[in-house]
Formats: structure tokens, C-alpha cells, sequence
């Protein structure tokens, strides 16, 4: 995309501190530091960067790797964008590695053509983004995207000056691909039509999420647990705060400048989602995905942007829930789609007042969103739940909830789902963040009658949880369909964020799958997985038994 290319910039490191690198190849945890001498540079102007990364590295400790980001407000916005994503790249090198070979090494085996198809839709929307920023050079929207890709950009750059084996070099039209995992499965299928449905769509489990406010207005907390493939457990949680303006000639900085997030190598963008923001929003999404094939018609190249790049572009330019619904929607690309919850704690008054605007949910679908103000929702009944099922019945209807229904029954069902039933149950004991963080992290398959599933044998589904472990399922096991059944997937994370640490962009967080040893519920470990020698997880622990942490960033 040339209109997004930018010279190399000169980074004047301002500041870096706690940059920690325990390589996890080397032995007895020899520390390895990278060098950053002098980058390259053509400006004569600096780009001040400060910088914090602390990644714990080894195979045994490794939990959340750590990037903190801080831009000079008066530097012009395309070096920030291109330095922010420079020093990424070339810092995290190792990891992105890591997590390519993890999660996207070998997507393309055996599906070549369906690649090609995908590539020539991806040229065909750079295509259009590039005449849609030089056509509007003003326009915040566009000004905000050409950023998000200079950053991706200097991402890619980089990562390959950090890079020794040409082997391990990585084009920037890869980094985008890794960029759009989210929406990769949905555009293969919406460009291909495969005869068959792919059931990874039509049982789209993907996260679970809580509004919680309390009983006596005291506190609000905001949560979201990823469901994922334990391939993809290699994480970090990042705070940007990049000083873009709202438009090339602007003096006003965009009430987006400083989010914190959870995320992962190579990624510039969540991707769970979980951001938290200096607008005073925080967002976070799960996914509903779409079973009728019909509407996938309306994916197309020109006139749409993917999801990863849209959220981003909401989160830097929204002021409010209404605002941000109003520009995530534009140029909807039908693919990875969610429900998103959008928390405006400016309408929040701990004790005193939940003003209109607290909340605002939108989902999408190829060629339709919808969303309203569910602040009142919220007020009457103290919770809002997300679990991957759509909330407004024309979404339902239209994404084929009510013949998921009739096919599969009461589990595809907004109010009959087990997780409708768990969260209905367990949010009414929650008076505490420690409450908060427990039930987003429950399962007790085994033993709660609403993880029973009549038609599995054995009749219950480790899925059937706030925080799914679908590797306890037995792999000689029956069940109705395959989300219910034995596979690498699961609950891979909890984020936890309140009234006050949203305020230091802060949020409690923890790594890897669920565990309850009294019910029976073991550590995830590779070494017991029976999937484990076929699956990649380079740089993975082998048991995942971590305590929640709250990281303080260095600059708030």
C-alpha cells in the first residue's frame, strides 16, 4: 500500500527501562539484551520514544510479556505511528517468531487456492484503502487508518532488521495477515462457499464476557475471557499512547491516545477484545459469528474494512458508547463478527448515578449491524452477560440462530445457553473484584447440573463453562457436535478491570486455562495433552498454573 510507506524515522530513545529478554533457548537463564545502538534513520528531526518491556521468558515462568509505548506528542503523527511500530517489532522479534509459527505456520497447507483467494481480495482492499486516504486527506477516519498501517508497517520493518535468518524474514503483507486472524476464517469461507459448513462457524464459542454493576452502585467491573486455541497462549498486554491528532493540519490530540490492552506478538490491535481507554471507554467484545451463508455475499473488497483495523480506528476516535458504535460500523466487512460492549465509565458515579450511556452493545453480520443503549438493561437487572449469542433478535434471525435451534435445541438459544444459565446464577454472589474474577474464571463441569449435556458421553462438556477446558473432554467421548467435544481450545486468559483501576488503565489478569484441583479440574500441561506432539506452542511453558497479576504500568 504505498500511500501508507513512510521514511525510516530517527528514534532518540528517550528512555528505557526494565528491557528484559530471558531467552528461553539459553540455559540457566542467561539474560540476552538487544542492542539499540543506533537505528536507522533519515529524518533530521527525532521521534522520541519511551519505552518499557519486560518480558519473563522461559519456558517455566513465562505468563504475560509486558510493552509499554509512549510517543512525543510533538513529533508529526506517521513517525510516531512508523517509530511505535519500528521499536515493536525490533524488540519483540523473538516472540513474534514464536507466535507466527504457532498460529499461522501451515494455514495455507492444503487450502492454496482458497490462500490465493484471499490474497487477491486483500490487494483488492488495499486498493481501496489507498484511494480512500489520498482521497481524503482530512477526514479523521481515513487519517486514522493510514496510521494504523504505517504502524503495522514499521512493525514488519522492524521485526526483519532484528532478523538474522532469512528463513525467519516476514513480508508486511504477512504481519497483516497475523493481524487478521480474527476475520481470517470468515473471509475463507465467504470467498470459497464450501459445499459443507464449516463448524467452526456455525458453533462460533469464542470468549465470555460480564458487565457486573453492584447491588449498591459501589463498583462496576468490566470482564472478558478468551476462548482460543492453546496454541495462541504466548501473550502480552500492552499500553499505547501514541499523540495522533484528529487530522493532519489539527492541534486537537484524539481522545483515544492511551489505551492499555491484552494482546499478542505481531499483533497492534487486541484481538480478544479488551482495551481500556482514555476517552473513559472500555471495550471488549465476544464473538457470534454467522451460520447463514446467504449473507456472506456481502463481503467484498471495496467499500469495507476488517474488523481488527475498524476497532482500532472506534477505540482512538470515539468520545462516547454512541460514538464509538456509529464509527465501528462504517465499512462493516462482515467478517469476525461480534458483539461488542462498549462501558462508558464517565456515566459511572460510584454510590451516586448510572447515567444513559453507560452501555452500548452492537453486534454485526455480513451487511447488517444493530445496537442500542442498554443502560437500563443494566440498572434493572445488575448484569450484562455476553456469550456468543446474539442479543437482539433480528441478529439472531438473521444470523440463523433460530435454526441453529431447531437443528442442535436449547444450546443455542439466547436464554437457554448454559453460560445464560451460569452467568444468570453466579452474578448475583458477586460483591467484590474477587468474586468478579472467580466467576469469570468457573468451571466445575463435572459437578454443576448446567454443564450437563443429555446427548455427550459422558453426559456433561468441560465447554459448557464460564471458562471452557475442552481438552478434559474425553477424546474417545460423544458428543452432538464438535464445540462440545475433545480439542485443543479453551479459556485461555481472564481480564478484570473496575471504577478505579480502569482510571490507571489497569486490570487483573491471568494466563492460561482454568483450574480447580478439588473438582477435578487439573492445570493444562502439553506434556498431558494428547495433542501436544502434533501442535506447535514454541516458547509455551509446559503447566500452566499462574496467580492473577495487576501490572502497574511505568507512565500513567
Amino acid at each position: 500500500m504505498k500511500v501508507i510507506r513512510t521514511s525510516l524515522v530517527c528514534l532518540s530513545i528517550q528512555i528505557i527501562r526494565k528491557l528484559v529478554f530471558i531467552n528461553n533457548n539459553q540455559e540457566n537463564g542467561i539474560i540476552k539484551f538487544r542492542e539499540l545502538n543506533c537505528l536507522k534513520f533519515s529524518f533530521h528531526t527525532h521521534t522520541l520514544i519511551s519505552i518499557v518491556i519486560i518480558l519473563f521468558w522461559t519456558t517455566s515462568t513465562f505468563r504475560w510479556a509486558y510493552l509499554e509505548l509512549h510517543t512525543n506528542g510533538d513529533s508529526p503523527d506517521e513517525q510516531q505511528a512508523y517509530a511505535a511500530g519500528y521499536l515493536e517489532g525490533f524488540l519483540t522479534r523473538d516472540l513474534i517468531w514464536m507466535h507466527w509459527q504457532n498460529v499461522l505456520k501451515g494455514y495455507c497447507y492444503n487450502k492454496t487456492d482458497v490462500c490465493g483467494l484471499i490474497e487477491a481480495f486483500v490487494d483488492k482492499n488495499e486498493h481501496y484503502i489507498y484511494s480512500m486516504v489520498n482521497k481524503y486527506p482530512e477526514d479523521p477516519y481515513w487519517y486514522q487508518i493510514k496510521l494504523y498501517y504505517i504502524q503495522l508497517e514499521g512493525l514488519a520493518i522492524g521485526y526483519n532488521e532484528a532478523t538474522s535468518d532469512p528463513y525467519e524474514l516476514l513480508t508486511v503483507r504477512d504481519i497483516i495477515w497475523i493481524n487478521m486472524l480474527g476475520d481470517l476464517d470468515e473471509l475463507a469461507f465467504a470467498l470459497s462457499m464450501p459445499p459443507e459448513d464449516d463448524e467452526a462457524l456455525l458453533f462460533a464459542d469464542h470468549c465470555s464476557g460480564l458487565v457486573k454493576l453492584l447491588p449498591d452502585l459501589s463498583d462496576l467491573y468490566t470482564s472478558q475471557v478468551t476462548w482460543n486455541s492453546y496454541q495462541s497462549m504466548l501473550r502480552f498486554q500492552k499500553m499505547y499512547v501514541l499523540k495522533y491528532h484528529m487530522t493532519p493540519t489539527s492541534k486537537d490530540v484524539i481522545p483515544g491516545y492511551k489505551m492499555s490492552m491484552s494482546s499478542y506478538p505481531a499483533f497492534v490491535q487486541s484481538t480478544d477484545d479488551f482495551y481500556i481507554i482514555s476517552s473513559g471507554l472500555v471495550a471488549a467484545e465476544t464473538t457470534i459469528g454467522n451460520s447463514n451463508r446467504t449473507l456472506f455475499q456481502y463481503v467484498r473488497p471495496v467499500g469495507q474494512i476488517m474488523e481488527y483495523a475498524r476497532a482500532m480506528v472506534a477505540n482512538r476516535l470515539a468520545r462516547d458508547g454512541r460514538e464509538w458504535v456509529h464509527i465501528f460500523r462504517k465499512h462493516n466487512s462482515g467478517t469476525y463478527n461480534n458483539q461488542w460492549y462498549i462501558v462508558d465509565y464517565n456515566k459511572f458515579e460510584p454510590r451516586v448515578a448510572v447515567r444513559a450511556g453507560l452501555l452500548w452493545v452492537l453486534e454485526q453480520l455480513p451487511g447488517y449491524t444493530e445496537a442500542a443503549d442498554l443502560t437500563g438493561e443494566v440498572l434493572r437487572a445488575r448484569y450484562f452477560p455476553s456469550y456468543n449469542i446474539a442479543y437482539f433478535p433480528r441478529v439472531f434471525g438473521r444470523g440463523g440462530g433460530p435454526a441453529r435451534v431447531r437443528a442442535h435445541g436449547a444450546w443455542f438459544g439466547y436464554r437457554t445457553n448454559p453460560r445464560a444459565n451460569i452467568f444468570r446464577q453466579k452474578q448475583e454472589g458477586i460483591r467484590n473484584l474477587r468474586d468478579m474474577y472467580e466467576v469469570m474464571r468457573y468451571n466445575d463441569f463435572k459437578h454443576d447440573p448446567l454443564s450437563r449435556c443429555a446427548a455427550c458421553r459422558p453426559p456433561y462438556s468441560a465447554c459448557n463453562a464460564i471458562a471452557a477446558r475442552n481438552d478434559l473432554n474425553p477424546a474417545n467421548g460423544s458428543y452432538p457436535f464438535r464445540a462440545l467435544g475433545h480439542r485443543s481450545h479453551g479459556a485461555t486468559d481472564a481480564k478484570v478491570t473496575s471504577a478505579r483501576l480502569r482510571r490507571t488503565f489497569q486490570f487483573v489478569a491471568v494466563a492460561g486455562p482454568t483450574h480447580n484441583i478439588s473438582r477435578g479440574i487439573p492445570p493444562f500441561a502439553w506434556s498431558e495433552f494428547d495433542m501436544g506432539p502434533q501442535l506447535n506452542h514454541i516458547g509455551h511453558p509446559d503447566r500452566w498454573m499462574f496467580p492473577p497479576v495487576l501490572h502497574r504500568w511505568e507512565w500513567v
